[in-house]
């Protein structure tokens, strides 16, 4: 798929509150952590012009290019690192951007990863067990389904998917392995769950997202680069996640919680014991939703969970 049909297809989520969410200002300095193609970046250089800068991470080298692309007129103000975002803190001050007013993560897979079949994302398209967001990555899913074994395809599929029935298609993977697409994957799993009544997500749905976390790191990663951005941000600078599903929100919503308070003690002690000061406000005591007109216009967008949290002043860097 070429860059150029790659952007075109490419609809960022919650545009209007992300950009109000960061608070962007014109000469601000913010960073996107998971850049794809460019969407959330554009609107956030355009609302910072005429000389706000933006560093964009992706490991994905596809997305960057269609970044780039996308980018082109504001080429002189936006740095592109190809990287993972858990190491967001170095990355950006290793290119002397640090502080920042804003970091941005969306979190998840973007429409360039799910339409691309050699990517092997999406059950619904004939494509190899790939399912890396970086080529250099060495774990794939083919690795996984076809030499884990029952016990352990099981419990990664109900820690990372939520999959209640987690050993019934663990049992099924193992009995007909080896594995070469993810048609034939999913196919599997249906037939070890039985088929979805109309209006329930498809049976490899969780499956898919337990492989996928599985293959990234993406919850190891995710809670590492919240603490490496939290060291990043300035006084009053915002800190915006996009979610997309509970074991990521859990993270986000547990990580600004206990930033936000003066103390984290266990509930029981007299005295507070552990020192610890709020370093964030929450900007959003609850998560916002897309509205029903941009899940109408991108259904893609229906699970997405915002949140947003700003430095204290005492806690500046």
């Amino acid at each position: 798929m070429s860059t150029a049909v790659m952007t075109r297809q490419h609809v960022p989520v919650l545009l209007r509150e992300v950009v109000e969410a960061l608070a962007v200002r014109p000469g601000g300095r913010y960073v996107d952590c998971t850049l794809g193609a460019g969407g959330h970046a554009e609107a956030i250089l355009e609302a910072a012009s005429p000389d706000g800068e933006l560093l964009g991470i992706d490991l994905d080298p596809e997305a960057l290019a269609a970044a780039r692309q996308r980018l082109a007129a504001y080429e002189e103000r936006v740095t592109f690192v190809e990287g993972n975002f858990s190491q967001v803190g170095d990355l950006c001050r290793e290119r002397g951007f640090a502080p920042v007013q804003g970091i941005l993560f969306d979190l998840g897979l973007s429409s360039l990863q799910l339409e691309e079949e050699s990517r092997g994302f999406s059950f619904q398209r004939e494509g190899p067990l790939d399912m890396r967001f970086s080529p250099r990555q060495e774990l794939t899913t083919a690795e996984i389904v076809n030499t884990y074994s029952e016990e352990d395809l099981a419990d990664l599929l109900w820690r990372y998917g939520e999959e209640r029935r987690s050993r019934p298609i663990a049992r099924r993977l193992i009995e007909e392995r080896p594995f070469r697409t993810t048609t034939q994957l999913a196919k599997a799993v249906e037939q070890a769950v039985g088929r979805r009544a109309r209006g329930v997500i498809h049976p490899a749905t969780r499956t898919f997202q337990a492989l996928r976390i599985a293959v990234n790191q993406e919850l190891l990663h995710l809670e590492t680069a919240l603490l490496q951005a939290h060291g990043l941000l300035g006084f009053g600078s915002r800190l915006v996640v996009i979610s997309y599903h509970s074991l990521e929100d859990r993270i986000v919503k547990n990580f600004l919680r206990r930033e936000s308070q003066d103390c984290v003690c266990p509930p029981g002690v007299p005295v507070c014991v552990c020192g610890h000061r709020a370093t964030l406000r929450l900007v959003t005591r609850s998560i916002v939703r897309p509205s029903a007109a941009e899940v109408a216009a991108n259904p893609r967008a229906r699970s997405a969970r915002l949140r947003v949290a700003e430095r204290l002043p005492s806690a500046a860097v």
